[in-house]
């Protein structure tokens, strides 16, 4: 004698996370994915160590993940686009602008990206000539990040904030317009921290 169950077939279940991949190859570049049980509905992504990282809900299809992870992926990349994306890089634009605006007077003896500083774009250390950038710098516009690459060059130069300070600072034509823009990310941060 055998049994039946008048209980209906499971549907498939959907693939679990170990069984889907922890990478998608988008435009010939590895993106990393972390699922989170706990994330609904919103997919966000960053840069990590050159990377781009997109953390999405375990929840999606496999399908519905990657039409995400592509778009996030090339909006991410787009956005890099405007600046250096490794030390290496940084470095050699900080060289060319010290050439190009500073007669090549401030040699760092170092140019890195450092995800250290949460309060300020950039500072340095005129004694040994070591030059960070933070990483929230990334995505400013390029002539922007320029500015805040020249402040802490002419730093080598002259210590302070003082008319010398800024007397070499004005040869850069843009000048008063990347202040401009970092005062106004700076008062949108503020607001946004105290509404």
């Amino acid at each position: 004698m055998s049994l039946t169950s008048s209980r209906p077939p499971r549907p498939a279940a959907r693939p679990s996370r170990a069984s889907r991949p922890d990478t998608h190859v988008v435009d010939g570049e590895s993106v990393t994915i972390r699922r989170s049980p706990r994330r609904r509905r919103t997919v966000s992504g960053r840069l990590e160590a050159g990377r781009v990282v997109v953390m999405v809900p375990d929840s999606l299809s496999g399908a519905e993940e990657r039409r995400l992870v592509e778009q996030l992926t090339r909006r991410i990349r787009s956005r890099d686009r405007r600046g250096p994306t490794g030390d290496a890089e940084l470095e050699a634009r900080a060289r060319a602008l010290a050439d190009n605006y500073l007669d090549g007077r401030a040699r760092p003896t170092s140019v890195r990206w450092s995800s250290r500083q949460q309060r300020r774009w950039g500072s340095c250390t005129p004694s040994t000539g070591e030059i960070r950038i933070s990483e929230a710098a990334r995505h400013l516009p390029g002539d922007v990040l320029d500015y805040v690459l020249l402040h802490e060059l002419v730093h080598l130069l002259v210590p302070g904030h003082g008319p010398e300070f800024w007397a070499e600072l004005a040869v850069y034509p843009p000048l008063e317009r990347a202040r401009g823009f970092l005062d106004g990310v700076a008062h949108a941060q503020e607001r946004a921290l105290t509404t």
